[in-house]
């Protein structure tokens, strides 16, 4: 590819090729456009491949450098944005540009506040981790999307209401842990669209934080929930989606929602399924639907275990592979363990199995320690429980990622 050798682009860039940008000094980075690539993510150099440039997490950026390029069609690119540091700048950009999709993970070292109130986003999704200061956000006057995940308790917002809100807290991978509470949403109370998202079979989100929530009239829920008797709370529903849900047994009869118009049940346990199949038809004859209504993909509970109880789901497919293979020789092993040495032996044995594969982080780290805890809670001939401290033990010691 062609190095374009001006010191900016000309303006409405649209073609393939490498380009130098100021984008935190003079000649600071080379933008490189391939065909049919619509995003780009900056971030930190730790993230690696996952960003295509990058900037230390305190770098001041010039994010006017983009006004340069367009897609082929003309449209501002790019399109979607990843962004992982402390820079705002790009919503004050924002307010002569418009962002389609900006995500931030924002390293936050104090308490931060943010003025997006004037900025053009269609959607915003907002990625917490668990340590930083608290962010707090002035909204967007304009209609927008707002996607909140990780540390929900570092995060606060005033001023319009998003069109829609996602919440996607940071829970548990045990589901006999004891439910989680979602933390105060202040103003974020008011709005009249939301979805929850959890895992399927990780620590359950208590349906009581919907009171919380009185003006819904649309609830999407991803994942695993309780208390879902809850949910008659709020006959005022006209749109309800259950997606990925194992544990449906005490959700409320449909005419609980008489203004109910548009229903889905996806990827939900069978038993319920069926009966939610059943009073679906059955509400039709007196009520016909105006929206789509469609319950679909029942599962059994075998399901649930071989698509989402290794921890490897979100894992690149070939390390997955590797992962689950050396999960099934671990458990055939444990299966067969008479003593805590040859429990010892299969655990240390799948850990050391990781030392020498690229690509394990912090992320997958904790997989694997998740995994270790699994693998120690399957059946053996020990007589005795194996601990978690000293399956954790056993795996810190083998490990060298």
């Amino acid at each position: 590819m062609p190095i374009h050798n001006q010191a900016r682009p000309p303006a409405s860039v649209r073609e393939d090729g490498c380009y130098p940008i100021d984008l935190t000094g003079p000649r600071s980075h080379t933008l490189v456009i391939r065909p049919g690539v619509g995003s780009l993510s900056i971030g930190p150099s730790q993230l690696g491949k996952k960003a295509d440039l990058h900037v230390a997490p305190d770098a001041r950026i010039d994010w006017t450098v983009f006004d340069a390029f367009a897609t082929p069609a003309g449209s501002p690119w790019p399109r979607f944005l990843y962004y992982s540091g402390s820079d705002a700048g790009f919503l004050d950009w924002a307010q002569t540009r418009p962002i389609e999709e900006m995500t931030w993970a924002p390293i936050l070292s104090a308490d931060t506040v943010v003025d997006a109130s004037q900025s053009f986003l269609h959607g915003l999704h907002i990625e917490l981790g668990q340590s930083g200061g608290r962010l707090s956000l002035m909204l967007p006057k304009r209609p927008f999307r707002l996607n909140v995940s990780g540390d929900l308790s570092r995060f606060s917002a005033t001023g319009d209401m998003p069109s829609s809100l996602t919440l996607a807290p940071r829970t548990s991978r045990r589901k006999n842990d004891p439910p989680f509470k979602l933390p105060d949403m202040g103003e974020l109370y008011q709005v009249t669209s939301l979805t929850l998202e959890n895992t399927p079979l990780g620590q359950p989100i208590s349906l009581d934080c919907l009171d919380q929530f009185p003006n819904l009239d649309s609830l999407s829920l991803w994942g695993n929930f309780c208390d879902m008797d809850l949910l008659a709370r709020h006959a005022q529903l006209t749109n309800l989606e259950l997606r990925f849900m194992p544990d449906l047994e005490d959700l409320p009869p449909f005419d609980t929602w008489p203004l109910l118009d548009r229903f889905i049940a996806y990827n939900v346990e069978e038993t319920t399924g069926k009966r939610l199949r059943q009073q679906m038809k059955t509400r039709a004859k007196t009520r016909p639907w105006v929206g789509h209504a469609s319950v679909s993909q029942l599962r059994k509970p075998e399901w649930w275990t071989t698509e989402f109880g290794r921890p490897f789901a979100s894992w690149p497919k070939r390390l997955a592979k590797l992962a689950n293979e050396a999960y099934n020789v671990a458990q055939a092993s444990l299966s067969q363990a008479r003593s805590l040495a040859d429990a010892e032996a299969a655990i240390t044995a799948f850990t050391v199995r990781f030392n020498t594969l690229k690509g394990i982080e912090t992320t997958e780290r904790e997989d694997l320690g998740e995994a270790v805890w699994q693998l120690s809670q399957s059946d053996h001939l020990i007589g005795q429980p194996i601990t978690e401290e000293m399956a954790q033990c056993w795996f810190d010691a083998a490990r060298e990622y």
